[in-house]
């Protein structure tokens, strides 16, 4: 099991937990068994096309999927994988 980090503003849509345990063995595949544990969460991480939301970030450990092998990046029982949501600011 893998532990994926749900940041405070997407917590309403997991029942206000903050950390969950997915069985996934890549992070496209986490992301689909946490939208299809918490339907409501979907629209606020991907969009029409089913493609990752611009502004969502994912990290594994440290790493930026976007450095790695995006949504088919392996993950390992040990690995942390969190959403970072982008801030914008003015």
């Amino acid at each position: 099991m893998t532990t994926l980090r749900i940041p405070t503003p997407l917590r309403p849509y997991t029942e206000g937990q903050g950390e969950l345990q997915v069985s996934a063995l890549t992070v496209g595949e986490a992301m689909q068994e946490l939208v299809s544990r918490f339907p409501a969460l979907k629209p606020h991480l991907f969009n029409e096309q089913d493609d990752l939301r611009s502004f969502v970030n994912l990290f594994v450990n440290d790493e930026d999927i976007r450095s790695l092998d995006g949504a088919g990046t392996p993950l390992k029982e040990s690995d942390r994988l969190m959403i970072i949501p982008s801030i914008a600011g003015g």
